[in-house]
């Protein structure tokens, strides 16, 4: 017997109607990328998605085309984020950051069929037009003053599409389960991997995220995230804050130190999230100028954080940090470090030690750990094996079933990292699969030894790689960034690691370095370290 209670699908454009219809006033501020702020409420907002939606299909978009982003975090990409998918198609945001042949690459593989781009990018589109095969209309994110002069003839531009266009736009009914955005990772190994989300996967998403044991969000918020939206849809925050009708400040291309400060403290920032690198440059900025910045939540994911880190962003910006682990795979949200009602008496060090951990599930996200025999392991904190999981916005499979090894017979997703489960629920990641230290024929935690030399004052990030040894496999070493201003010896730094991990962990050298490469999601990219080691001579 079915219920009987009304079927409407999950859709997009919901999210968007709600807000402007229940939080008419709230703003949408966007620094763009001509300079200026923009700033309109989620009125404005939604008749701008109409327009540009009218305008797609003008422009020969069809249900199912997918429909290419080279954008920064701006009000025009928000609108596509709901025009696009709101008449059917798929958004798919190219992150910039890749090797332009990559960009082409993933345009190709996609065959998307129409791109918009910012006006930074204008050179970009230029170089790898002639590599796209499927595009057959390039949009300028920009008006006609502004048009960048490097971008291919008969290039159109974004303000005359929607000053073409009226907002009396009806959005047309899709299945939830339609195909809505688009969005290649670049964590696995080999061509990146295509993730294709559905109206259905990212609206159930949205709403886990807003709810008080995730990013608790609602109408009192400002939220920025400092994550860009080719990463992982900005982690969704584009659809949650306007689901609460929660303020949504977009930063554009600027995530340095400084303009993230003015930002946040211009429009009072009340929730924000980004990478460990994103905090350390607000940190530093922080430092050397002495002022100020008060925000109630920072969230912290894409790699995880030291101990050290998050004691300065709780003492200096007077936040609670909430860790998050995820993937592009995952929409992004799989875990929240969120305290339990038991966990009300901690004290400083016991606080820091539990945020450590990645967080707990929410609902909608299976875990489990498996072991190098294929058995599942304990929830008991220590045994150590591969993470996978499952659920209704964890992807079942990449686009044209690219690396289907990931994907188990029983329906789960292989994440590649290393972790551990205990018994309140915790995730703690020990490793990434491919970074993991193998010495002996033992696991050593990278992630553990990064934290150890970060707790030094004078390091400001660190990155543990593995070297071949004769004896024991490999072997760790640190490379060793300093904060500004500071100095400290490779060998106190060794000692101070060594009073802080097992004996045979302590590293056999640390080595200090002026920067560590940093990859196009503001991780770092230990690949490249190794692949630097190797080419060096013995």
């Amino acid at each position: 017997m079915l219920g009987l209670m009304m079927d409407r699908a999950l859709s997009l454009p919901s999210i968007l109607e709600y807000a402007a219809a229940y939080h008419p006033h709230r703003e949408v501020v966007s620094r763009s990328v001509e300079g200026p702020i923009f700033r309109y409420t989620y009125v404005d907002a939604l008749a701008r998605a109409k327009q540009m939606a009218k305008a797609l299909i003008d422009l020969g978009v069809k249900p199912g085309d997918r429909v290419a982003t080279l954008a920064w975090s701006t009000h025009r990409h928000f609108e596509l984020y709901y025009a696009v998918s709101g008449v059917g198609a798929v958004l798919h945001t190219i992150n910039p950051r890749l090797h332009p042949d990559q960009i082409a690459w993933v345009a190709n593989h996609a065959e998307d069929t129409v791109l918009f781009f910012d006006l930074t990018f204008g050179d970009l589109v230029a170089e790898i037009a002639p590599q796209m095969k499927t595009v057959k209309t390039l949009v300028s994110l920009t008006d006609r003053e502004h048009r960048p002069a490097a971008a291919p003839a008969g290039t159109l531009v974004y303000e005359e599409l929607i000053e073409a266009q009226t907002p009396d736009f009806v959005w047309p009914e899709v299945d939830e389960r339609q195909a809505s955005g688009l969005c290649y990772t670049s964590g696995t190994t080999g061509n990146p991997k295509g993730v294709l989300y559905s109206h259905r996967a990212t609206v159930l998403h949205a709403m886990a995220m807003v709810q008080p044991d995730c990013f608790d969000l609602g109408a009192r918020d400002a939220v920025l995230p400092c994550a860009q939206m080719y990463h992982a849809n900005a982690w969704c925050t584009p659809y949650g804050a306007p689901m609460v009708g929660a303020k949504l400040i977009l930063p554009g291309r600027q995530l340095d130190g400084p303009s993230i400060c003015e930002l946040a403290q211009a429009e009072g920032a009340s929730f924000v999230l980004g990478v460990p690198t994103i905090w350390i440059g607000v940190l530093d900025h922080l430092d050397k100028t002495g002022g100020q910045l008060h925000v109630r939540t920072v969230a912290i994911g894409g790699s995880a954080p030291t101990a050290s880190l998050i004691d300065r962003v709780e003492a200096q910006m007077g936040a609670t940090v909430r860790q998050i682990w995820g993937m592009t795979e995952t929409s992004p949200m799989g875990v929240i470090n969120t305290p339990l009602p038991e966990h009300a008496g901690e004290d400083p060090a016991q606080s820091t030690a539990r945020k450590m951990k990645q967080g707990r599930g929410l609902w909608g996200v299976d875990l489990r750990i498996i072991g190098e025999e294929g058995q599942r392991l304990p929830h008991d904190g220590a045994s150590a094996g591969q993470l996978q999981v499952r659920g209704p916005w964890v992807s079942s499979a990449y686009f044209k079933n690219d690396g289907a090894a990931a994907f188990s017979d029983d329906g789960w997703f292989d994440t590649g990292d290393i972790a551990t489960l205990d018994a309140e629920g915790y995730l703690r990641l020990t490793d990434r699969a491919k970074d993991v230290i193998k010495s002996g024929g033992e696991w050593i935690s990278t992630l553990d030894l990064e934290d150890a030399v970060c707790s030094h004052p004078a390091v400001a990030m660190a990155a543990a790689i593995g070297v071949p040894h004769p004896k024991w496999d490999e072997r760790p070493l640190l490379l060793v960034v300093l904060r500004p201003g500071q100095s400290a010896e490779p060998e106190v730094l060794k000692a101070h690691v060594a009073e802080r991990v097992a004996k045979w962990w302590t590293p056999d050298e640390v080595r200090i370095v002026e920067a560590l490469p940093i990859g196009p999601t503001g991780k770092v990219l230990k690949r490249e370290l190794r692949d630097q080691l190797a080419t060096q001579p013995a």
